[in-house]
């Protein structure tokens, strides 16, 4: 799951966005809310974490315009995190239609059970736990399994399968792969997918019998399926 991090405070913005890597998501960051408004004009984001006092544009002019644009990007889900902590701004902005508030300085594990909580909310009926054979993906707990055991996967590894397991027996572009591993700034091409593809096969070959595999469809993309019996 990719999240936008919009924060110019490049402090905070680092710390905050480590922490969320650590714990297996996916993080770009925008310093300006002109930069967060083109790339929510473009890119999907599974949450939106926005301050509001920011340069070139205000985070809730930001919000307004995410909300009025219509579409699927117009119900990301956003997190305000900001020091104006006043009632008229907090009732502002969730009237504007954020979905939670949380006022600096706060504590970290306070911001990521609240990350967790919109990712969750997010996700709606979707099924908590997506699994292919003996490869199963915990949403909550952000934690895969395989044949029983913790799979140990690197963070864009985490990120790649992820994106995988939850469309397990669709294909998918490797443009596709590459937007939700990958932020707009890191210095990548599309081949890296092809590493981290053959990195994690690596690693479910190591137990055959789990029944997972990653089929290259020539010209369309990835899947993961089943393993055929």
């Amino acid at each position: 799951m990719r999240i936008l991090l919009v924060e110019d405070h490049v402090e905070l913005s680092h710390w905050v966005s480590k922490a969320l890597r650590d714990a297996k998501l996916s993080v770009e960051c925008a310093t300006t809310g002109a930069d967060a408004d083109a790339l929510l004009h473009t890119q999907d984001y599974a949450l939106v974490i926005l301050d509001l006092t920011l340069p070139k544009m205000d985070g809730l002019e930001v919000l307004r315009r995410l909300r009025a644009r219509g579409g699927q990007r117009a119900r990301t889900p956003v997190l305000i995190l900001t020091a104006r902590g006043g009632l008229e701004e907090r009732v502002q902005g969730l009237n504007l239609g954020a979905d939670d508030y949380l006022a600096k300085p706060f504590e970290l594990a306070e911001l990521e059970a609240r990350v967790k909580a919109l990712l969750r909310r997010s996700v709606g009926n979707e099924a908590l736990v997506h699994r292919c054979g003996q490869l199963s993906f915990d949403t909550v707990a952000r934690m895969f399994s395989y044949c029983g055991e913790p799979l140990q996967l690197t963070p864009r590894e985490h990120a790649l399968l992820e994106t995988l397991i939850a469309r397990s027996g669709c294909a998918l572009s490797k443009e596709k792969l590459f937007d939700a591993v990958f932020a707009l700034d890191d210095d990548a091409n599309l081949d890296a997918i092809e590493l981290y593809i053959h990195r994690i096969r690596k690693k479910l070959d190591r137990h055959p019998e789990g029944g997972a595999a990653i089929v290259t469809l020539r010209g369309i993309g990835y899947l993961l399926q089943e393993r055929p019996a």
